[in-house]
């Protein structure tokens, strides 16, 4: 397997959802993030990999049950960032056969799905035209909020974070 044809298995599992995050990654989501839709699998796009620290070609959900086990094949490792909450990453394509990583992809979707809140979860039963509705509401609230937060020069924000400096004690010749 590689990047197209996971990207291409991954945009056919029920409810998924691509985006374009963090540099380049494409994130799948069980749902639309907008309304609280989980991430279940990454795919990084960058070319740029160092033979000795090898990055992460695909990262996804295992669960509690076969993480400790899919640690000990080759090729992958504990997702950086994401391993608390049970994330693999393969540093390399072939790390698993392709019908293996076939049905942990789909075990991943599967079990963030099984885990989303019950508000979500009615979201997704929705008509595929009403959940696209709104979800484009949504969006357009979110944007708002985004829109209406100040904007401030990173100086500014870099010279607020900083500690206001002590005040020198004025020594006077009597002193």
């Amino acid at each position: 397997m590689d990047a197209e044809q996971a990207r291409s298995l991954l945009r056919k599992l029920p409810h998924s959802v691509e985006t374009m995050q963090w540099g380049a990654n494409l994130v799948y989501w069980v749902g639309d993030k907008a309304f609280g839709g989980k991430m279940f699998a990454l795919i990084n796009l960058d070319e740029d990999r160092d033979p000795l620290k090898p990055t992460p070609v695909l990262s996804f959900y295992v669960g509690p049950e076969r993480f400790s086990e899919l640690l000990e094949t080759e090729g992958i490792v504990p997702a950086p960032y994401m391993a608390r909450i049970y994330w693999v990453a393969l540093t390399r394509w072939n790390a698993l056969p392709p019908s293996e990583l076939t049905d942990l992809l789909r075990d991943a979707s599967e079990g963030v799905r099984a885990r989303l809140p019950k508000k979500v979860l009615a979201v997704l039963a929705l008509p595929q035209a009403e959940r696209d509705k709104l979800i484009e509401e949504r969006r357009r609230v979110l944007a708002s909020r985004e829109a209406a937060k100040p904007k401030s020069p990173k100086s500014m924000n870099a010279a607020a974070k900083k500690k206001p400096a002590k005040k020198a004690r004025i020594r006077s010749h009597s002193d």
